[in-house]
């Protein structure tokens, strides 16, 4: 079993790859990297072990759930105290003691949050190379772990980042499915503040490590070599070479559906769940008077479709990933308001000028292999307005 040791400037490039490879989502990148830079400045100077899960050792899912607007600026201690609290109440209420986490999808926050939990942990556990998704979701159901018919979702944790023990608020979840989780767990993450630790499916030995063959494997040092690519380029490269790239990483075929348009129009909210839903409107001139061509990205948290003017079908649809990155600014970004103001100027209401491209992935097949994660998908775009058929059969 490979085995890799992750330092800071690893978790760098994790982060900048899942900036990417998360399709919009899974936590804003600005974020994150205040999070590794703060990280640094506190001295730690260690490594963290990733490897393929071993089927022998107490792991559970570990994230961060909620708005990243909402947790606008979030800083280390959000997350250290988000986690270790989340962490303590899952292992009292499971009865176990972890060895490992897994992150629950690919995200700038939610690739680094496992990382930052064993770093904090001087070794005590180590983290699994993979997730559940292959990109960032917007609820539980959407993933791998979701489907499983042996992983089951409860006792699900979620808590909050006070750092006194004594003022610390967390909530034990147990439903049958993950999609009744997610109902629950919207409500105790709007009540915590719009965003939470949390933490669920376990795998140990009273479901034979039931994790094993439900998660996508190798997906961590898939976003590392990505991040590793755009960080050590000299120049940006173009959105051609990274769609390579991604296509070369990950074994997805990747390609470039838009290249150099600009983002004219933002319109964003947090609703009753804690999830940002939006529209992201692009032109391929930075003044939308003088565009002659525009898509339409609709996110929740995470993009979900992309739209064209131009066309009477979509031109990206979930669980496709519809993916951002920048030649100018050589890097990819999120749907969160920090992320976006390189780009769209929400006090002039106007483009900056910085050129966005839009990359779309092929979802990996396990995925979409999954018993329930189409018609999860198909729900989603159901409720905001789309009813056609998607790129995979429902499985």
């Amino acid at each position: 079993m490979m085995t890799y040791e992750f330092g800071i400037t690893d978790f760098q490039y994790i982060a900048a790859g899942a900036a990417i490879l998360g399709s919009g989502g899974g936590g804003s990148y600005g974020d994150a990297i205040r999070v590794i830079e703060e990280l640094a400045q506190r001295g730690w100077q260690g490594s963290v072990q990733i490897k393929n899960y071993d089927g022998a050792t107490n792991c559970c899912v570990l994230a961060m759930m909620g708005s990243p607007d909402a947790a606008d600026s979030l800083t280390l201690a959000d997350v250290e105290y988000s986690i270790l609290n989340t962490m303590n109440a899952f292992e009292t209420a499971a009865g176990t003691v972890l060895g490992c986490v897994i992150p629950g999808e690919i995200g700038p926050i939610n690739s680094i949050v496992p990382l930052i939990a064993a770093a904090l942990s001087d070794n005590a556990i180590w983290v699994v190379n993979g997730d559940g998704a292959g990109r960032a979701v917007p609820e539980l159901p959407q993933t791998t772990y979701g489907g499983s018919l042996t992983l089951a979702a409860g006792p699900c944790i979620l808590a909050n980042d006070d750092q006194t023990a004594e003022n610390s608020q967390s909530a034990t979840l147990n439903a049958p499915t993950a999609a009744q989780i997610e109902t629950l767990a919207g409500g105790i993450v709007s009540a915590f503040g719009s965003f939470a630790g949390i933490a669920l499916w376990q795998s140990n030995s009273n479901n034979h490590y039931a994790l094993t063959g439900n998660y996508i494997a190798g997906t961590l040092t898939q976003v590392w070599a990505l991040g590793k690519f755009l960080l050590d380029a000299s120049s940006p490269p173009s959105s051609a070479d990274v769609a390579n790239q991604i296509t070369d990483i990950t074994g997805r075929t990747a390609t470039v559906a838009l290249n150099s348009f600009y983002i004219t129009a933002v319109t964003q909210s947090t609703n009753s769940a804690s999830l940002d839903a939006g529209i992201i409107r692009l032109d391929n001139n930075p003044d939308q008077e003088k565009s002659t061509e525009t898509h339409y990205i609709y996110n929740l948290n995470e993009n979900l479709i992309m739209y064209s003017s131009q066309s009477s079908v979509p031109d990206i649809i979930a669980p496709d990933s519809i993916c951002y990155y920048s030649e100018s600014t050589g890097l990819g970004f999120t749907n969160a308001t920090d992320d976006l103001g390189a780009y769209f100027d929400s006090k002039k209401n106007k483009s900056t000028g910085y050129a966005v491209s839009i990359i779309k992935i092929e979802t990996a097949s396990q995925l979409y292999e999954t018993a329930g994660v189409i018609a999860s998908f198909a729900g989603l775009l159901r409720n905001i307005g789309y009813a056609g058929a998607l790129p995979y059969p429902d499985h």
